[in-house]
Formats: C-alpha cells, sequence, structure tokens
C-alpha cells in the first residue's frame, strides 16, 4: 500500500500496456514471461551479446545473433515461469510480488505449467540450428533452471544460481561459434556471476523485511547491514574477471578503457546504495542495464 512515507513497491502496475492493449485471457501469461518487466530480458541479453562479439572478434554472424536472442528471450521467460510456479505460495505476502498472476488468482498452475512447456519447447526448437556440442552445454543449464526457484528455501545463495543460469549463454556462445569454451571465456562468465550477485543482492533488498518474514534466504538477509561493502566486493571481482577474461581473450586498449568505465559506474551504484530506501535499491538494479550495454560496447570495440 502506498504512503506519504514508502511508496508501493509492486513491481506490477496498474493500468500498463498489458491491461491497456492485450486481450484479458492473454495478460497472465505476459506477466508471467515478464513481458512487462524487461529489465531481465536486458540483463541476460548483453553479457551473451558481449560474449558473441568476442568469439566471433567483431560483429557476429546474423543468424546466430538472432537464435541467441530469442533463445535468451524464451529461457528467461520459461525461468521467470517456473519461478512464478514455485513461489506462488509466497509472492502473495510479499509487497513487490503480490498482484503476480499465479500469487493474485489470474491464472491457476495447469495453465502455467502448459505455458511453460510452449515456451520450453520453443527454445528447444532453437537447438536444431545450433552445433551438437553447442546443444549439451545448452542441456546442462536446465537442473540450474529448475533449482533455481527452490534454492531460497535452503541457501542464502540463490543469487549465485540464478547468476550462473542467467548468464550461460555466454559458453554457448563460445561453444557455438569457435567449438570451444577458453579460459577467458569462462572467467567472463564468472564475472557476469559475481556482477549478478552483486545487483540481484540490491534486489533483494527490496524484499528483505518480508523474505526474512517468511522464512526465506537470500544474500541481503546474509548480509545485513554490511550488505553495502558486500556488494561493492562483488562488483569489483565482476571487474577483476572481465578484465582478466578481456585480456586472456586478446581484447585491445578500448576494451580496457570500457572496463574503467564500468568500475566507475558499478563504484557509483555501490556509493549511492541505501539498505533503509527499497524504492532507491530498486533504481540502483534497474541501472545494471546501462553496466549491460556498456561490457557489450566494450567487447566489440576491444576487437578493433
Amino acid at each position: 500500500m502506498t504512503t506519504l512515507s514508502r511508496p508501493d513497491l509492486s513491481d506490477i502496475h496498474r493500468g500498463d500496456w498489458v491491461e491497456r492493449r492485450l486481450p484479458i485471457t492473454w495478460r497472465p501469461f505476459a506477466r508471467l514471461a515478464r513481458l512487462d518487466r524487461p529489465v531481465g530480458i536486458w540483463l541476460t541479453l548483453f553479457p551473451c551479446w558481449a560474449a558473441l562479439v568476442q568469439a566471433s572478434h567483431g560483429f557476429p554472424d546474423l543468424r546466430q545473433l538472432a537464435i541467441f536472442s530469442l533463445g535468451a528471450l524464451l529461457m528467461r521467460s520459461a525461468g521467470s515461469t517456473v519461478n512464478d510456479i514455485a513461489d506462488r505460495k509466497f509472492d502473495g505476502h510479499v509487497e513487490r510480488t503480490r498482484f503476480r498472476p499465479l500469487a493474485s488468482g489470474q491464472t491457476g498452475v495447469p495453465q502455467a505449467l502448459a505455458f511453460l512447456a510452449i515456451q520450453l519447447a520453443l527454445a528447444a526448437s532453437l537447438l536444431s540450428f545450433l552445433t551438437p556440442y553447442t546443444r549439451l552445454v545448452a542441456i546442462c543449464v536446465l537442473p540450474l533452471v529448475f533449482v533455481y526457484p527452490l534454492c531460497k528455501r535452503f541457501t542464502h545463495w540463490p543469487q549465485a544460481v540464478l547468476g550462473a543460469a542467467f548468464n550461460w549463454g555466454m559458453l554457448m556462445a563460445w561453444a557455438e561459434v569457435t567449438g570451444h569454451i577458453p579460459l577467458g571465456a569462462v572467467l567472463m562468465w564468472a564475472g557476469a556471476i559475481a556482477w549478478q550477485i552483486g545487483y540481484d543482492t540490491v534486489y533483494a533488498y527490496v524484499d528483505v523485511r518480508d523474505d526474512s518474514r517468511l522464512g526465506l534466504k537470500s544474500t541481503a538477509i546474509l548480509f545485513g547491514r554490511n550488505g553495502k561493502i558486500w556488494i561493492g566486493v562483488f562488483y569489483a571481482l565482476t571487474v577483476g574477471a572481465w578484465s582478466l577474461g578481456g585480456w586472456l581473450l586478446g581484447m585491445s586498449l578500448p576494451y580496457a578503457n570500457g572496463m574503467l568505465v564500468i568500475a566507475a559506474h558499478l563504484a557509483w551504484q555501490t556509493w549511492r546504495i541505501d539498505l533503509s530506501r527499497p524504492e532507491v535499491n530498486f533504481r540502483l538494479f534497474l541501472a545494471n542495464i546501462l553496466t549491460g550495454g556498456l561490457l557489450a560496447s566494450a567487447a566489440f570495440i576491444g576487437t578493433w
């Protein structure tokens, strides 16, 4: 509920384009796929694009770019659907998620499972356009996709599992373009995981009060009052891994300049974090769309 002292933190807003433009029967599925909240799509796409650029050492093949972009969209959407199915009994008690389709009764579990099957079938159809090795790498991510929604019940590190799954396309890009996954590419992936632990911890502070009450776990609950320090540590690990990974992959000097810009941006984010103001933390979470864009840009100019 919105008050003068504390804004409504719901991530679904009444009267948005979903309600204005989509038939009523389509709306729950658009929200299950997070089409109304595309920040996660961008946070998945930019690292994948960066890896494609690095593996191609320049602008990637348009066919590969289209396949990986569509794959990132579908798998992110499928992961969101899995998450909503698993958390449907919790989401109604969390301010940010109380209006999600399953939590609010806009659709049921059978319909959500059918929608998930369609999402996974479409994603699987893309595998026919990839090499056998890339298909094998792709299949290996499925356990992470399905175990992530359960992690908050037994570990404080669901953000790490999410980061590994979210950025798996980086490894697939190298497998597809070059036929192998070099150490530098693994370091870029590890840097993306550290980055996601950082920004998703910022996001988790939005829910920390409700999660604590429900007995759920997160890095925000684990770090507590020291969250700002730990987020800064993971952002530093991000820049370090991306810098070393880029060096191993033969990136040129402009890439190093791009890393300096990213370091400054992440340092600014860390400085701005206010653990007592969820609305500020949510805006800082959104600011990582720019971080992803900077990474993809640095990868591109690093091939010059």
